[in-house]
């Protein structure tokens, strides 16, 4: 065991309390991974081993002395690295660029709540210099090589945090995605790379690319591990002006789902066959999954991708570093300083016209949006030697974008999945696209294509595991609620349920303490279920799921005698529920006997039952 690298977070979690797997362990296989010397052209500066191994002796000490503390801390014995424009307390951040060097006094959010749920910094990871590009090799430090063939590129600007976790030197890394950068380099490097909604994860302390559209994103082994993550960071910030308080849609895909594409005309591989074999191959392990494809016209999202390089955006990516700009701009990496050099270019005209252009097309996209589970792309449309991107190191970044530039134009949420492998061995994989605040739902996606592609894990030569297939399913900003009568499918009152967004989870039975009772001149006829564990009997009932900004309206309509409490059902589950006064049982028809509403309905004359 001592020679492995690193694996899962959710292996790691599993054996956190087993002799030879914990904390000290999982430092040790990490500084035997990283050797006397890390590689500089991926790390950029590192935790000094001592302190490292100090705190991991320290977490395990903990965790022995309190059996309880696993649970409390989900990152507990993890190990993670930072993109170098995150801050760290104590730490230099570079963005990539030595002479802009500084060093915070404040560690950023996400760092601050990665280690406060146990997860153990080992250090930060080279980049594209100030998050600009998707190659990963514009950097002073040197570039990174694709984990799979040292000819080729590893995707930027998100390069190091990539190639580590690929690596197995880490459990997980944090980059960050202005126009693909988490999603890219993920793709290239067989990991999955989660973008989330904008504002979902607080930016404070990430020095910005483009402050408006970055977002910190995540670089896992599976799906599972990055949920895992964003379990953690997902926060509002009041500290930070993007943050904002996004509600997580319904968690779950069906069986059955509808996955859009774009239509054979506008897909784009730039004459890579090796790429488009795969994509064809990965919408078929969709379609295997219970998946129907939908073919969509492609364009509205071009035309969004080609606002970012193309429109004002690239006045903001000024706007964070003007002054180092004029000053010292010798010092910025050319194809950086070229790119960010076209701000004067475009005016705050251009600006308001770009931004109405740009709500001109989100307006159009969200009917088709919500008409599908997902929007599947290839992650890049084609590889590239590094040589070939020095050489033209303009045009090849532009094709990599084809496919990630416009999602955080467009607020969109992204997830980038391995499946598996070119001809030449190098990874491919697709990107799961959907509206703000799907990305439970992509992640349910994700892990179901994950696991029927069955990738090994990272670079690691680790196999993928079934095991890591039953990851937790997502919950959600949701409600659930059980409902006994005039709420139940079908019946009068269901359209307070469903005009809410709400969806029917399972029927079932409460345990046997409730009565059922037909309640006198209610309109329409209700029944009022009481909790009695002496008299009682198991009572047929349903559970629906309400978004929660729906649930406090819904709660609103309800009239006395009922109201919500908490009900016990057949396999020892406690939901919220109906339930009603005991007052309200004077003059009503005790109907128990009969297990349920439906029932009662089916037994009663139709005159009863106007």
């Amino acid at each position: 065991m001592s020679g492995r690298l690193l694996g899962t977070l959710r292996a790691s979690h599993a054996g956190l309390c087993a002799a030879g797997t914990g904390p000290v362990e999982q430092v040790e296989r990490c500084l035997r991974a990283l050797g006397s010397a890390p590689d500089p052209t991926v790390w950029i500066s590192v935790v000094d081993p001592s302190l490292l191994r100090a705190q991991a002796a320290a977490q395990e000490a903990a965790l022995a002395g309190d059996p309880g503390l696993k649970a409390k801390l989900p990152l507990a014995g993890s190990l993670f690295a930072v993109k170098d424009n995150i801050d760290v307390a104590g730490m230099p951040t570079t963005v990539g660029c030595p002479a802009f060097a500084y060093t915070p006094e404040r560690s950023a959010a996400v760092v601050e709540r990665l280690q406060a749920a146990g997860a153990l910094l080992v250090g930060k990871t080279n980049l594209d210099q100030f998050a600009t590009g998707l190659v990963g090799t514009r950097s002073p430090f040197g570039v990174p090589c694709n984990a799979f063939n040292p000819e080729i590129i590893s995707g930027g600007s998100s390069s190091g945090s990539a190639v580590a976790v690929a690596r197995g030197h880490v459990h997980f890394a944090l980059g960050t995605d202005t126009a693909g950068s988490g999603r890219v380099p993920a793709g290239l490097n067989n990991l999955v790379g989660l973008k989330p909604s904008r504002g979902l994860v607080s930016n404070r302390g990430v020095f910005p690319a483009c402050r408006s559209l970055d977002c910190v994103s995540i670089l896992a082994l599976t799906v599972g591990d990055a949920l895992t993550v964003l379990g953690v960071l997902r926060a509002f910030d009041a500290e930070d002006p993007g943050s904002r308080r996004l509600e997580l849609a319904p968690d779950t895909v069906g069986a059955n789902f509808r996955f859009a594409r774009p239509r054979p005309g506008q897909l784009e591989f730039f004459g890579d066959e090796q790429a488009r074999a795969c994509f064809e191959r990965d919408l078929a392990l969709l379609r295997e999954l219970g998946g129907e494809e939908l073919e969509i016209d492609f364009q509205p999202f071009l035309t969004a991708a080609a606002l970012l390089y193309e429109g004002p955006w690239v006045a903001e990516r000024m706007a964070a570093i003007d002054a180092f700009y004029r000053e010292q701009g010798e010092h910025i990496h050319p194809v950086v300083r070229t790119i960010i050099g076209r701000a004067p270019e475009f005016s705050a005209t251009a600006l308001f016209q770009a931004e109405a252009r740009l709500d001109t097309l989100r307006s159009q996209l969200q009917p088709l949006l919500g008409s599908f589970e997902a929007l599947v792309v290839p992650t890049a449309p084609t590889i590239y030697r590094i040589d070939e991107v020095l050489a033209e190191p303009y045009a090849t970044n532009r094709s990599l974008g084809y496919y990630t530039n416009f999602v955080n134009l467009l607020d969109l949420a992204a997830l980038a999945v391995p499946c598996g492998f070119r001809a030449d061995g190098v990874p491919a994989g697709v990107t799961l696209i959907g509206p703000a605040g799907s990305d439970l739902a992509l992640a349910a996606l994700g892990a179901r294509l994950q696991a029927r592609a069955a990738p090994p894990l990272g670079a690691t030569g680790q196999a993928w595991s079934a095991a890591e297939a039953t990851m937790a399913s997502p919950r959600g900003d949701t409600v659930d609620v059980l409902v006994v009568g005039a709420h139940l499918l079908g019946q009068p009152l269901n359209g307070q349920l469903t005009e809410r967004a709400g969806r029917i989870l399972e029927t079932t039975r409460t345990s046997a303490n409730y009565r059922l009772y037909a309640l006198a001149g209610t309109v329409p006829a209700k029944p009022g279920m009481v909790r009695d564990e002496t008299a009682g009997a198991a009572l047929e009932v349903e559970l629906w799921r309400l978004p929660m900004s729906a649930y406090g309206s819904f709660v609103a309509l309800i009239g006395s005698p009922l109201g919500i409490g908490r009900v016990e059902l057949a396999d020892g589950r406690w939901v919220q529920g109906f339930l009603c006064e005991a007052w309200a049982l004077k003059g009503a028809r005790e109907i128990t006997h009969l297990g349920g509403w439906r029932a009662y309905l089916a037994d009663i004359s139709p005159e009863e039952n106007p």
